[in-house]
């Protein structure tokens, strides 16, 4: 964001013991007196939001809007969105890893659409969380309490989660060699991924495509490098230019030299 000084925003690291489960956290305010806009990049990833202080808003690509009160649950995050810190607000946002947020509520999402996290679970107790946070004043203490507050519902992780989460050849396929390695069906495998972490193979290897892209436009522009959009095409594994269009305008609603052009207003998942 555009400056910490007025805008306070930060990550916030996890503690050994929980970094199977969040990734980070992410802390912001707007002190200014503006509303500030920004897009977030898709991140795969489902994010856990606590709003406090004047309400934030959300904006989907379909041009969705929602006014964050107190919590909701967004994820896994497959398209960018824009969100909106007004001026007096302030979020905390916990980041769920792979099938974190399965093995806390029994089940994963599969879209961005936005969901209050006491209706995943049979009892108010997130509202009643977003209650104690409220009361305290320290980032750090309201991340401490998240993190004890999550202990008793998480489950323990699968077999099958762990062999995803950990396969690294990239010269075999994944859900071809685990099915043998636990003997069952192809289908099976596919099924309990989806299931677990809310998206399938085929949409994670796309959207790694894309990051890497998006990776590689930004160390140009961190080098001042002019970018050969052919270069990332080839370097990238993509078929043609109009198949890397086709993914920006997919994740993100718009082309890559847009991408370009607005990279202030963009924030990725290492921010949010």
């Amino acid at each position: 964001m555009k400056n910490a000084e007025e805008n306070n925003n930060y990550r916030i690291a996890v503690p050994s013991a929980f970094e199977t489960v969040f990734s980070h956290f992410y802390f912001a305010e707007n002190k200014t007196e503006f509303p500030i806009t920004k897009t977030l990049l898709p991140s795969f990833q489902t994010i856990l939001v606590f709003n406090f202080g004047t309400k934030s808003s959300l904006k989907s690509q379909q041009h969705t809007f929602l006014e964050v009160e107190k919590c909701i649950v967004l994820g896994p995050v497959k398209q960018a969105f824009d969100y909106t810190l007004e001026p007096n607000s302030e979020i905390l946002a916990a980041n769920f890893k792979e099938d974190a947020f399965y093995r806390f509520f029994g089940n994963a999402l599969f879209d961005s659409l936005p969901i209050h996290p006491d209706d995943l679970i049979n009892e108010n107790c997130f509202t009643l969380l977003w209650e104690e946070l409220q009361k305290l004043s320290d980032t750090q203490e309201r991340v401490d309490y998240i993190l004890d507050f999550c202990k008793p519902y998480l489950r323990e992780q699968k077999e099958i989660t762990t062999l995803l989460t950990d396969f690294q050849n990239e010269n075999l396929d994944p859900i071809k060699t685990i099915a043998s390695q636990l003997k069952q069906t192809e289908r099976n495998i596919q099924l309990n991924q989806k299931k677990i972490f809310g998206y399938t193979m085929k949409e994670a290897n796309r959207y790694e495509r894309f990051l890497k892209a998006v990776n590689q436009i930004q160390k140009n522009i961190v080098n001042e490098s002019k970018t050969d959009w052919l270069t990332v095409v080839d370097e990238c594994g993509y078929y043609d230019q109009s198949q890397l269009i086709h993914d920006f305008k997919y994740y993100m609603n718009i082309s890559p030299t847009k991408f370009l052009k607005f990279q202030n207003d963009i924030c990725s998942s290492k921010e949010l």
